[in-house]
């Protein structure tokens, strides 16, 4: 089976080491910065889309953005393994997924290097695809990245036998734009109220869960 998984706030929690890049941005440039805690509902839409949300309004332009973002990447790139580490059971989950000879693959709106680096980091050898923002490729809700998961894998671009998991409403549009099984987690950035008016196949409390979800589709 094809296992998808969302990153941040499904394999890993990574709001801290997203936090202090994002408030060392908004400090270089001469901005207010954010408690940690206000991190879970910025994220979810990519790098870009983070530092808009926390720029006070009337500074959220396009070239601002940008500006912050020169001073975000470097940072985050030599610090998002800092505090980022797997949530609870995951690392456990990964294995048994693997040792069955499941095809597993990351689907993430963090930029390509930071994706590529932290699952390499903290998962090594574990999925067969790892895929993040990469340039003239829109990010998820839009369902390319799963096709593209598809494409090198050599499926025959279908979704009827993949299980996609996360833990937003950004999850949720793109695994049912690509007609995906969808999982959404409550260990991640939402509510579970929030996550429940997605209406997913499943809703889940603990990685392990995931075990018997993959038995009723076999």
């Amino acid at each position: 089976m094809l296992i998808i998984f969302d990153l941040d706030g499904t394999l890993i929690n990574t709001i801290d080491d997203l936090g202090q890049a994002c408030n060392h941005a908004l400090s270089a440039c001469g901005f207010p910065t954010h408690e940690i805690a206000d991190y879970p509902r910025l994220v979810g839409n990519g790098i870009n889309k983070l530092i808009e949300r926390a720029l006070p309004e009337e500074h959220r332009n396009e070239a601002t953005v940008l500006r912050l973002r020169e001073h975000f990447v470097p940072y985050y790139d030599a610090h998002n393994c800092d505090l980022t580490h797997p949530y609870d059971g995951v690392a456990e989950l990964l294995q048994t997924l693997k040792a069955a000879g499941h095809t597993l693959a990351v689907a993430s709106n963090k930029y390509q290097a930071a994706t590529e680096k932290i699952v390499a980091q903290l998962f090594p050898g574990i999925f067969d695809v790892v895929l993040g923002e990469r340039e003239n490729v829109p990010r998820k809700p839009d369902p390319q990245i799963v096709y593209d998961i598809l494409s090198t894998v050599n499926y025959q671009l279908s979704t009827e036998n993949c299980l996609y998991i996360g833990d937003s409403l950004v999850d949720a549009e793109t695994a049912k734009a690509a007609k995906a099984t969808l999982v959404l987690c409550t260990w991640g950035f939402c509510t579970e109220e929030q996550l429940a008016t997605a209406q997913p196949n499943y809703m889940i409390h603990h990685p392990s869960e995931i075990l018997q979800i993959i038995q009723a589709h076999e």
